[in-house]
């Protein structure tokens, strides 16, 4: 989503932070260039002119200008007015009032706001008991949908009753959860192909009898300026509390983000970021601004790696790596963990230093060259697998065949093992990664085979 606006800043703050000093056409000229890249991005003309006119105002400040890089306070500028621009920290839901918490989703019809309402309740329900309650009744089989996203991931759901109007089923989801003694209950309302009088009386009637803590306007993404007055017709009548932006994984621009914040005044909680019902993360503006200016999210890697890596599974890895053991099914096993964690495209615009190469990796077909070396090693014999010495020429072209590969690939692949291999060998003898960690931040590397450097202290 963020990608083009990424690249064009990218390009701004590169020439700026290669200068020792800079002058007021400098900042102008910058100024002229985030201008377009956030205009071209489809972020409304309003916020662009407040948001450049309030960096403008601060970079031509003595501290900047008479900085030892003044560059580099630039970028630090417009990352804290990025994240004043997206909402600060006020991005959590807001749980702490009397149970049952309501949370009322809103939204245009196609918006995604159904398989929302199951997205958030997957997250809750890990430390909130949930119920979830359909209201529309207007859209064919929706009340069902909800149903059954709500059996996939294990939340309960109203029951349906046939000719149940949206009014009497909020008051019979009100009583269940209060009866159920449910902590929260999510409310999926009907949508509209277009905003209607008739779709908000309706929405503000049931706000009026459930009273919900959380009102979050579900928006597609892609809809981008559009989006600023769907936001603004929903907050105007029903005084929304957040956002939710969906299909933030395609092609849209990070216009839709940053305007409909702006024209509305309240956070962004989530983004839905595939169609999957755990392709959904919390919204926090730090870390979204750091990855518009390709300065990675570490933080979303390793909350992503703990949710979806097997603990009991990676601490018996680890222990074998310790005692320096390393075969093939180890290497497997981490090719699968990462592929939990999403392509590598996604994982490079995390890592900083690592994000401005997203682009090449996938072009590079990073994800595909990891499919083929899965199928190379599921090629294997478990014998094989254990012992990789034994894979031999007649053995790698029943390999490469198997797999649907070339002998080259799984040399490659095998290459790679090796030197995996030997550096698990030399932490075992080291006393582990932390006795690793200590010979590496020496510099000495002893009889480690490291090319050219082998045997060498630098």
């Amino acid at each position: 989503m963020f990608e083009t606006l990424t690249d064009k800043l990218g390009a701004v703050f590169n020439k700026i932070t290669s200068r020792g000093v800079l002058s007021e056409a400098d900042i102008d000229s910058a100024m002229r260039e985030i201008r377009v890249a956030l205009l071209e991005a489809d972020v409304s003309l309003p916020v662009v002119k407040d948001f450049t006119a309030h960096i403008k105002e601060q970079a031509l400040g003595e501290k900047v200008i008479r900085s030892i890089q003044p560059g580099q306070m630039v970028v630090k500028i417009v990352h804290d007015e990025l994240v004043k621009l997206l909402g600060g920290d006020d991005s959590a839901l807001l749980l702490n009032a009397p149970a049952p918490v309501v949370i009322m989703m809103v939204g245009l019809q196609g918006s995604g706001k159904t398989t929302t309402a199951a997205k958030i309740a997957g997250l809750l329900k890990k430390h909130k008991r949930v119920l979830m309650a359909s209201l529309d009744i207007y859209r064919p089989a929706a009340q069902e949908q909800l149903s059954q996203l709500g059996h996939q991931i294990g939340v309960d759901v109203l029951d349906i009753v046939k000719d149940e109007k949206p009014l009497d089923i909020t008051k019979r989801a009100m009583q269940k959860a209060k009866t159920g003694v449910y902590d929260v209950l999510i409310l999926d309302t009907a949508g509209r192909l277009q905003i209607d009088e008739m779709m908000m009386d309706e929405l503000s009637d049931v706000k009026n009898i459930a009273q919900p803590t959380e009102i979050l306007l579900v928006a597609d993404a892609l809809i981008c300026q559009e989006a600023c007055n769907v936001a603004k017709a929903f907050d105007d009548k029903l005084s929304i509390t957040g956002l939710v932006l969906t299909r933030t994984d395609g092609t849209s621009r990070a216009g839709a983000a940053l305007s409909m914040k702006m024209t509305t005044g309240v956070p962004i909680k989530f983004l839905g970021t595939g169609e999957k019902l755990d392709a959904i993360e919390a919204f926090h503006a730090d870390r979204i601004a750091g990855r518009i200016l390709g300065q990675g999210d570490v933080v979303s890697l390793v909350e992503k790696a703990m949710e979806t890596v097997d603990r009991e599974q990676a601490e018996k890895e680890m222990q074998a790596m310790m005692k320096g053991k390393f075969d093939l099914n180890d290497l497997l096993s981490q090719m699968r963990s990462m592929k939990k964690l999403g392509s590598m495209g996604a994982i490079a615009a995390m890592i900083p230093g690592l994000s401005k190469f997203k682009a090449q990796i996938e072009q590079a077909g990073g994800d595909e060259i990891l499919k083929k070396q899965e199928a190379i090693i599921l090629s294997m014999t478990p014998k094989e697998r254990q012992n990789p010495d034994i894979i031999k020429a007649s053995r790698k072209k029943r390999i490469a065949s198997g797999s649907g590969t070339e002998v080259s690939e799984v040399n490659k692949l095998l290459k790679s093992y090796e030197q995996m291999a030997s550096m698990v060998k030399q932490m075992g003898k080291f006393g582990g990664i932390k006795g690793f960690a200590q010979i590496l931040k020496r510099g000495s590397f002893g009889n480690m085979p490291f090319g050219p450097h082998q045997g060498k202290r630098f």
